[in-house]
């Protein structure tokens, strides 16, 4: 299983389009199938492997999931933008938070999921979902308090992460925090999750986190603070 993209030499922005395309497709359709409970395929070898058990049973999205709020807690009545969304306005506190919620998201399941029952939830906070990846938002510049993305940078290049950090830098206000995880390839439980995650789907990249920390000091981003997890690191940085 390859761990890198395909190096070319001077490729044209038309083959960085083409190429990013077809992989936002492919994790697109992975949790569109994940989130309308479809069956997977998988081989004997991976059902018997302990990690496949825990996601069967629903244990393992808790044991890696990042929890972004502790290093950049929502605010009262700041514009938050939550790249990768899913069902996040779903599942954590917003309400608590009294924070505006804007998603973005390249599941059409997803992203239908929220608009149809977030302002039914709470039609002040919740300001609506939009489809598109996190390289393309459909937002003004300069817009956000705090953007978030969690659970899905594996999936890409590192040349993908630097267009979405420019992104992400022009939607945010100044003195703006962007907070995201990256994968931790040293974790022990990194290369069973990345065999797991291709057979579901959508094939995973192994990255250093030095590799990850420079790609993200290239675009003008400091990082103010960051967290391990169990598989994943949590940044939290400012332009």
């Amino acid at each position: 299983m390859s761990k890198k993209p395909s190096q070319t030499t001077h490729p044209s922005n038309a083959h960085h389009a083409d190429q990013w395309h077809e992989r936002v497709a492919q994790v697109s359709y992975r949790f569109n199938r994940e989130y309308q409970r479809q069956n997977f395929e998988v081989p004997a070898e991976l059902q018997a492997m302990p990690i496949y058990q825990e996601w069967l049973a629903g244990i393992l999205s808790g044991r890696i999931v990042s929890p972004f709020w502790e290093i950049a807690q929502p605010q009262k009545n700041q514009q938050c933008l939550d790249i990768g969304c899913g069902v996040s306005f779903l599942i954590y506190p917003w309400r608590d938070w009294q924070a505006l919620f804007y998603g973005q998201e390249v599941s059409n399941f997803a992203r239908d999921t929220l608009n149809s029952r977030g302002s039914q939830l709470n039609s002040k906070l919740f300001k609506g979902v939009e489809l598109g990846p996190a390289h393309e938002l459909n937002y003004p510049s300069s817009q956000f308090d705090l953007a978030i993305a969690t659970g899905f940078s594996c999936y890409y290049p590192l040349e993908y992460w630097s267009a979405v950090l420019q992104q992400v830098k022009r939607v945010l206000k100044p003195g703006g925090h962007f907070v995201f995880d990256v994968l931790n390839s040293q974790q022990p439980l990194a290369e069973d999750w990345a065999v797991l995650e291709t057979y579901l789907g959508a094939e995973v990249f192994l990255e250093s986190i030095g590799e990850w920390e420079t790609t993200v000091k290239a675009t003008g981003a400091k990082i103010v603070a960051q967290q391990s997890g169990e598989l994943f690191d949590l940044y939290k940085v400012r332009f």
